[in-house]
């Protein structure tokens, strides 16, 4: 392969190992991603430790940003000299290296139980993708895993999150770090017409401006469910008694299709009975991000196996599929296999003191969030779990004139319909 590098690549390639710890955060699109890949596959080839380790969210996206990377992973700079394999931890990546083989295992660190992945497993380096999706047990405990390294070396890069993330003071802070900046100007491919599309869209709402132009922490006052809490708002199981499960799902083929599985629990709280959203589990598939456009046909079976797998693993029947009315070939593919589906409740003509349309439906995510009645409940598979809603609730905003930017946001149209069902249902304050 032929890869034109830029300065800041080639010179955080070619650093010393004097750093236990170091951080590419930037802009998504500079160029920090593959620096990395080469980086990494340096330290490698100048590590005596045989294990090692990448990370990320689930093991899915551990595997496509650091061992395939788009074509510039560390299978390809191994190509030729290195085999997947698995052995009693886990899958990995064997590569040959002048100083021996080196098993570079790749895993999900998303969840408090994805420590229990790697206890027991002696590492020379960790690589965390996207660290600040990542538990902050699991970091930790990697940090703990490399003590005994030869060359102990940690490798992190990052979207910049809100400056009060907990992963800057109890990592960044703590570690004996070297911190780089990136930012669009740093990829070499990108060309100037490209950054300037690319501007000219985020110009639009100064938080995303701030964080994927500049490259800055910034706080999220146009995020829309900014009130989201990674640990209030995610739990590892269900609370209460679960009365109903339905789905509710948003769909496109070159756009993102996106289904949910719901669970309404009861709780009984200081004398009252309360109820609960609980979003068990998530399918998403976006054309335009993998490159892999899907006939509807196929989104209706994968759809259905999804649904399958949900009401056999929760062990609940479903009373409805809630479907954008837009999507009106989604629809028809799944009637034709057997799944009825009804309009999704989209807002289209909802009106109430303060706000109309789909702010409606908006405000009352926001207040189900806000008071703890909607929560992620993690499960132990790494299928169908939730890494693409923690992307797009952190990113749907609202523009320079106030208005709901039309991206990022195909979870969270679906995850609006469920919480218009929700609220329709079980709560009568909204």
């Amino acid at each position: 392969m032929h890869i034109v590098f830029s300065s800041k690549q080639k010179d955080i390639i070619r650093r010393p190992f004097n750093y236990e710890l170091e951080v590419n955060e930037g802009t998504p699109r500079s160029g920090k991603t593959t620096a990395g890949h080469f980086r990494y596959a340096r330290y490698l080839i100048e590590s005596e430790d045989e294990n090692h380790l990448v990370s990320a969210y689930n093991q899915e996206q551990a595997y496509r940003l650091f061992i395939d990377g788009d074509g510039t992973g560390l299978m390809h700079i191994f190509d030729g000299n290195c085999q997947i394999r698995h052995d009693e931890h886990g899958d990995h990546l064997l590569i040959e290296t002048p100083k021996g083989t080196k098993r570079v295992y790749y895993k999900g660190g998303g969840k408090v139980n994805s420590v229990g992945a790697i206890t027991g497993m002696s590492l020379g380096s960790v690589v965390f993708c996207e660290i600040n999706l990542l538990h902050m047990d699991f970091i930790q405990e990697c940090f703990r895993r490399t003590w005994a390294a030869k060359l102990r070396y940690h490798l992190a890069d990052l979207n910049p999150p809100a400056p009060q993330h907990p992963v800057i003071k109890e990592v960044f802070d703590v570690q004996n770090t070297r911190w780089t900046h990136w930012t669009m100007d740093d990829n070499p491919i990108l060309t100037e017409k490209r950054k300037k599309d690319i501007i000219t869209s985020l110009k639009k709402n100064p938080y995303l401006y701030k964080r994927d132009v500049l490259g800055q922490r910034v706080m999220p006052q146009g995020v829309i469910y900014g009130l989201f809490d990674m640990e209030r708002n995610i739990k590892d199981s269900l609370f209460g008694e679960p009365i109903e499960m339905y789905f509710t799902a948003d769909g496109g083929q070159s756009d993102a299709t996106s289904m949910s599985c719901n669970i309404v629990t009861r709780l009984r709280e200081n004398g009252k009975v309360t109820f609960r959203l609980n979003r068990v589990a998530h399918y998403y598939h976006s054309g335009a991000e993998t490159g892999q456009i899907k006939a509807m046909s196929t989104y209706a079976t994968e759809l259905k196996q999804f649904i399958e797998w949900c009401t056999k693993k929760y062990q609940l029947r479903y009373t409805d599929v809630w479907v954008d009315p837009a999507c009106k070939s989604l629809r028809e593919e799944l009637h034709k296999i057997g799944i009825m589906t009804r309009k999704a409740m989209n807002n289209a003509h909802d009106v109430n003191s303060k706000s109309k349309g789909i702010e409606v439906g908006i405000e009352r995510g926001q207040n189900i969030i806000s008071d703890g009645r909607f929560v992620l409940v993690n499960h132990s598979e790494e299928e169908y779990d939730h890494y693409h809603f923690l992307k797009e609730i952190g990113l749907y905003s609202r523009d320079d004139k106030g208005k709901p930017i039309d991206k990022d946001n195909h979870a969270m149209d679906e995850f609006r319909y469920s919480v218009n069902v929700f609220v329709t249902r079980y709560i009568n304050f909204i």
